[in-house]
């Protein structure tokens, strides 16, 4: 039996019968109650664990505790300290049986050891006090008024405090029923009033007299703790006798009256706690009228939100940096997290986050914000990617690559193009904490239908980033992609800093280019450009045909040292990758640009009209670019090299990051309308024209069908307006254009005036015209003879 009994108290500080561990003691606590912290076994989270021992079943300690246990089980309120777990264990110790009660809690801390801790001093303190004692009145109001019951010690040593700085109340073990009709009622209170100090008790009950406690109001008593409570805090020491509840010299003036009235001489005329909550002066201060606003913020419209969210940061400058980094932040991010609050509040969120350390921050506030990338509120997602440098070092790659990424790739096919552009900039950041398959997969994706995007400063953004990222992708899809990517696209494109951001993009990549590319893809394309028509094109084409030619010297200088020509410039070229900033913003501020870079300056035949419409109700704003317009700029100066036609090409087959991939990657990309027109819209624009009709010509000088076939298949214009479009929207242009030259249509015995074009599908011989040697069928029965110009009579029999 003693081997039994000693087997349940198990090893490290730990109850077998209990699933918490028992760790450090407070140095203080309420009654005959130990205060320890602990940890839970199964995920090792904080809780408080309160015990009491006895070594007699006749103690009244005993039955009180276990009173106070039950009491605490069953009521539930925000400001009474939650209850989790309770349990008895007896044990035997010599001749000796203990029996220990073990309470276990939500983690808190003695108010007592808390106060001493924070420090407060001036008006921080008077604000922080005003708090904690608004919550407390309201607990006790909410046990007098609401529930009749009388806890019957209100005093420092039953109120704790949580980590998020909220005071609550416990010590239930003399909490009674009161009913002044019932003589029974107050059993608890008569048996164990003996657990109360004599300092907190009130006149009446240190005298025992039970009738008049009948009598008085069931608020009586545990007024005049509250009067006790609010001496002890302020005093900063723990009241010894009940005279010295009379010095009042260090309580705030506005308090004052109130204390005096909790305190009166006379039951009936104490004060209830709930007017002590509204009518007193001394709990309308800043801090209280915030933490009440965020409490009821469902209860708020959107304008009394937005109002409030503006100046929240002003105003958390003034109060007390504990309190707003332990309870404003925390009800800060829960109201954004469940919905509550707009996205003006996230601006707020991220200010007050930064006055956490880094560790903290990514605990309290990171897995906020990873959650809202989830959100259908576009003005959230404008909030998020507009600050994302401050927070998106701080977010783990896995998180970014399977939470942040997926819900982040929709702003790339928004509808709005000021969050197209943000989504774009974002990705300068993200890309690091990317996987190869991701970014193959998935971004490349995106960033080539952006490459082709309507609005020009889009386009010019696009090729920045990927000039930007080619660092991040693995040696395969460089080859794919970057080339294609910057003298495709970018070069040919009709918005000069778009030619501009191609150029400087293929400067600050060339590090992964070898001679062979540079020779036969880049500076046919580059040479093109130095007789555009805008003065920076040129400069920057200049200066880039000649870097380059430097590069394929130096390569085939190594033809003296090493023998023989080393087609890779890992070992010449030093210059890297560099950062490129970005272009131009257009998108974001009206009349010109908000952020300067290499690309938008000395750009003076650049006209850029901005228009504004709403992106949500919230006042988040989509600016869009409506006009632009280049002088004596056009696709006409940009000829077109030959390149292979493989477009993005095939991915090496032994390259695993990309294994399931598409082999071309932008194959089964959606369609998309190129800025540039296509053959096709031109051809169709050239048949729309009013036709010459055809001269009359004998069937004997016809035109063969390999003359036809050749001028037909010519488009109109010149090779400048020409250009080739793929399936692939990546893809490079297979052949150089056509000749511009169209030779006359030559007949025999005759010269006819000028080319007809038609197409060649609705081609018909001219002997069909003239209805010789030709034959189709009637509308009646049997076949027709031959047709006839002009209009006919058609006879029908009756039948």
């Amino acid at each position: 039996m003693f081997k039994f009994l000693k087997g349940v108290v198990g090893s490290s500080g730990g109850v077998k019968d209990l699933p918490y561990n028992i760790g450090e003691p407070y140095s203080s606590a309420w009654g005959s109650w130990t205060h320890y912290r602990g940890t839970s076994k199964d995920d090792n989270s904080p809780v408080s664990i309160f015990s009491l021992s006895c070594t007699s079943t006749q103690d009244g300690r005993l039955g009180a505790a276990r009173n106070g246990v039950k009491r605490l089980r069953t009521v539930r309120h925000p400001n009474v300290l939650s209850f989790l777990h309770s349990t008895e264990v007896e044990t035997v110790e010599g001749s000796l049986t203990k029996l220990t009660i073990y309470m276990v809690t939500e983690p808190v801390m003695p108010l007592a050891e808390k106060l001493k801790e924070l420090n407060l001093e001036g008006t921080h303190r008077d604000e922080y006090y005003a708090w904690g004692l608004h919550q407390i009145a309201k607990a006790v109001s909410f046990l007098n008024n609401d529930c009749k019951l009388v806890h019957g010690n209100i005093c420092v040593a039953s109120v704790v405090v949580t980590p998020n700085l909220d005071w609550k109340i416990h010590a239930f073990d003399v909490l009674s029923e009161f009913d002044s009709s019932n003589p029974d009622s107050g059993g608890p209170m008569l048996q164990y009033d003996w657990l109360i100090g004599s300092q907190y008790k009130s006149m009446e009950l240190s005298k025992s007299d039970w009738a008049l406690i009948r009598k008085s109001p069931v608020w009586a008593i545990d007024s005049w703790g509250l009067g006790c409570l609010i001496y002890e805090i302020f005093s900063g020491a723990k009241l010894s006798k009940t005279e010295d509840l009379r010095n009042t010299a260090f309580l705030p003036k506005t308090l004052l009256p109130d204390y005096q009235r909790l305190l009166g001489s006379t039951p009936s005329r104490r004060m209830n706690p709930s007017k002590l909550i509204n009518n007193s002066e001394f709990f309308q201060n800043k801090l209280v009228e915030t933490i009440q606003f965020l409490d009821i913020l469902n209860l708020k419209d959107s304008v009394e939100k937005d109002a409030f969210f503006r100046k929240l940061v002003s105003l958390a400058e003034q109060l007390p940096r504990q309190i707003v980094l332990a309870k404003v932040l925390p009800m800060l991010a829960a109201a954004l997290e469940f919905g509550s609050a707009s996205a003006s509040a996230l601006n707020p969120l991220l200010k007050l986050g930064s006055w956490l350390s880094v560790d903290d921050f990514n605990v309290k506030v990171l897995p906020t914000l990873t959650k809202l990338f989830a959100s259908n509120d576009r003005g959230i997602r404008v909030g998020l990617l507009q600050h994302i440098d401050q927070f998106g070092s701080s977010l783990s790659s896995q998180v970014v690559d399977e939470q942040v990424f997926p819900h982040l790739a929709n702003g790339f096919s928004d509808t709005s193009a000021f969050l197209r552009e943000l989504t774009l900039k974002a990705m300068l950041i993200l890309v690091p904490k990317l996987s190869q398959r991701t970014i193959s997969g998935s971004l490349l994706k995106y960033l080539s239908k952006l490459q082709v995007d309507e609005e020009p400063a889009i386009r010019t953004n696009t090729t920045i980033l990927i000039g930007n990222i080619a660092a991040y992708l693995n040696e395969a899809t460089r080859k794919r992609v970057l080339i294609n990517a910057f003298t495709v696209r970018a070069l040919r494109d009709g918005f000069a800093p778009a030619r501009s951001a191609g150029i400087m993009a293929l400067s600050a990549t060339s590090l992964y280019y070898d001679i062979t590319e540079i020779g036969t893809r880049i500076l046919p394309s580059l040479v093109v450009l130095t007789v555009d028509g805008d003065s920076d094109v040129r400069s920057k084409a200049f200066e880039a045909t000649e870097r380059f030619l430097n590069l394929v010297k130096q390569g085939f200088g190594q033809v003296e040292t090493d023998g023989e020509v080393s087609t890779s410039l890992s070992s010449t070229n030093t210059a890297g990758a560099s950062i490129l900033g970005w272009a131009m913003s257009s998108l974001t501020m009206k009349g010109k640009t908000a952020e300067s870079s290499a690309l938008s300056t000395n750009i003076t035949s650049l006209t850029v009209t901005n228009s504004t419409e709403n992106i949500t109700a919230a006042g988040a704003h989509e600016i869009k670019v409506s006009k632009v317009q280049t002088d004596n700029v056009s696709t006409k100066n940009i000829t077109e090299s030959s390149v292979p036609s493989n477009g993005w090409g095939d991915m090496d087959e032994d390259n695993s990051a990309d294994d399931d991939v598409d082999k071309d990657g932008w194959d089964d990309m959606e369609s998309f309308e190129s800025p540039v027109p296509s053959a096709l819209s031109r051809i169709q624009a050239a048949q729309q024209r009013p036709v010459q009709a055809p001269p009359r010509v004998s069937s004997t000088n016809s035109v063969s069908s390999a003359e036809e076939e050749t001028f037909f298949s010519k488009p109109p214009g010149n090779s400048g307006d020409y250009l080739a479009q793929d399936d692939d929207p990546w893809a490079a242009i297979a052949a150089p254009p056509p000749s511009t030259t169209v030779k006359p249509l030559s007949l025999s015995g005759s010269r006819v005036a000028g080319p007809t074009r038609v197409r060649q599908a609705q081609h018909v011989s001219i002997d069909s015209v003239l209805g010789k040697k030709s034959e189709v069928s009637g509308r009646g029965r049997g076949r027709a003879g031959p047709m006839k110009l002009g209009a006919q009579r058609i006879n029908r029999s009756s039948d």
